[in-house]
């Protein structure tokens, strides 16, 4: 496994985290929307770094103790290698600091991979959202961690 270090993200990642957004994503965040994020109170958005460079990201918005997850994303050659796991336990760990109620996210229904990596981070099927994805339309299937 690689050595990972976890850290709020800074407007020094911001055009990296596009270009992964733009790499993972057919409707992907851009550099002035993940800008906006740096002044959003509500915002908790998480970069990963190996050596200093980024391996992927994990955004988030913590309303009133409900923890939504925007996007989580890692850099296709550092897949694997426990990138999503981590930053997904970091954002999991860090709401349970804040007191949040639960962790929730849309994940696609075809994303086995994904659905996996949130299982067995104690994320729970709640639901459905039929079309909830486009480029290609999908349904997205509903995943909370309930941490009280």
């Amino acid at each position: 496994m690689m050595e990972l270090v976890i850290v709020k993200m800074t407007a020094s990642h911001i055009e990296d985290i596009a270009k992964l957004e733009k790499e993972c994503f057919s409707s992907p965040w851009s550099e002035e929307g993940l800008k906006s994020e740096l002044n959003n109170n509500f915002a908790r958005f998480f970069v990963a770094l190996s050596d200093g460079k980024i391996t992927g990201y994990i955004g988030s918005h913590n309303v009133l103790g409900e923890v939504y997850i925007t996007n989580i994303a890692v850099f296709p050659e550092f897949r694997r290698n426990g990138v999503g796991k981590a930053l997904v336990e970091h954002l999991v760990n860090q709401m349970k600091n804040e007191n949040a109620e639960f962790v929730t996210l849309e994940v696609r229904e075809s994303n086995s991979t994904a659905i996996s990596l949130y299982e067995k981070n104690g994320f729970q099927k709640v639901g459905k959202r039929k079309d909830f994805y486009e480029k290609p339309r999908e349904d997205g299937v509903l995943m909370t961690y309930f941490i009280n």
